[in-house]
């Protein structure tokens, strides 16, 4: 009776490379909002939309500002006459002034005479009272110009305020970057939602950020290069490594990795995408992944020699693309069995049957 036939591949020289599958979801690398500083304005006109690219201090929306010109306006008004106070305050300072050194002369004059008799106690007296009201009146004149100059700061510091509020009705964009969403809708009245009206991605920058299990979290590095893969894309975009998280999410156990992709790289934020990391390269003497077994930690491969089964320890290596590289155990050129566990055992009788590289997947 003819033994049983079992497919067989041969142990090959080849390069192994061993690589880190990762999938998630493309996102900016930071966003920035766009808001309003000032509510109750209406919306006039919208400068940029949904993926415009934009500068940094673009404006990208205007708000209606005929109110704050009006109170603007108001002000200059105001500064106006606190202006024609104060040169009032002024001319009211000279006449006093000029009534003071007249009264004091005045008084000067009448204390010789007083003390000759020449004129009457009463006279003296009333002219003490007008001097002193004649300094009187011109510190008042003083305090009232200081008054003024004091009322013009205030209105000067009001328009500066209504200035500022006027130039925040032309909304700027902080950073160039690419407009992610738009809330802004013209006629509606602005911060009335509470909803930021632009998101925009940072310079435009959008990156992968994914999920890597513990175990294999180790193999990677910053800067390490990452073929990603968006969902609808036919070939990948070449990125790196930027960032790997610190820390493991003690519930599911993977770690964060963000890859950086090119500025001009055309991908959308929010999509699916796969990514490919290289971790490790070797040639040397492989065989298909399924012809290995482990068990308890010891893994096994049956060869086929003179027609038995001999199930011999390996040493094993990379694995990669369905390969798994033999350091120890199988020469190059051996004939190994396929499919390890399968119903044959150590010594048994097969016929060997050389399998097609279909049948291999490795």
């Amino acid at each position: 009776m003819k033994p049983p036939a079992i497919a067989v591949v041969p142990a090959e020289t080849r390069e192994v490379v061993e690589t880190v599958m990762v999938a998630g979801s493309l996102l900016p690398r930071e966003e920035v909002v766009v808001g309003v500083d000032i509510d109750g304005l209406r919306i006039l006109d919208l400068g940029a939309d949904v993926a415009d690219r934009v500068a940094a201090g673009q404006v990208v929306a205007r708000l209606a500002d005929d109110t704050i010109r009006t109170q603007l306006a108001q002000n200059a008004s105001n500064i106006a006459r606190a202006d024609a106070a104060i040169a009032q305050a002024r001319s009211n300072i000279a006449n006093a002034e000029a009534a003071e050194v007249e009264a004091s002369a005045a008084l000067e004059r009448a204390k010789p005479l007083r003390e000759r008799g020449i004129i009457s106690q009463e006279v003296f007296e009333q002219r003490t009272s007008a001097a002193r009201g004649a300094a009187a009146r011109l510190e008042a004149a003083r305090a009232a110009l200081d008054v003024a100059h004091a009322d013009r700061a205030v209105l000067v510091a009001a328009g500066r305020e209504i200035e500022l509020r006027l130039g925040k009705t032309e909304i700027k964009a902080p950073t160039a970057g690419i407009v992610l969403a738009r809330s802004a809708r013209i006629g509606a009245v602005a911060g009335g939602s509470g909803e930021p009206l632009f998101r925009i991605a940072r310079d435009g920058k959008i990156e992968l950020e994914a999920d890597v299990p513990e175990g294999q979290i180790s193999k990677l590095r910053l800067g390490q290069p990452v073929d990603v893969t968006p969902a609808g894309f036919n070939a990948p975009i070449r990125g790196e490594i930027r960032l790997l998280s610190p820390q493991i999410d003690t519930t599911t156990r993977l770690g964060r990795v963000r890859v950086a992709l090119p500025a001009d790289a055309a991908v959308r934020s929010g999509s699916f995408a796969r990514g490919t990391i290289e971790t490790a390269r070797r040639s040397g003497v492989s065989v298909p992944r399924s012809a290995v077994m482990t068990e308890r930690g010891h893994a096994t491969v049956q060869a086929v020699k003179d027609g038995r089964i001999e199930t011999r320890k390996v040493e094993v290596g990379l694995s990669g693309d369905g390969r798994v590289l033999i350091l120890s155990g199988i020469e190059a050129g051996e004939q190994v069995v396929v499919k390890a566990g399968t119903f044959v055992r150590h010594g048994d009788q097969v016929t060997p049957v050389v399998a097609k590289a279909e049948e291999i997947g490795g």
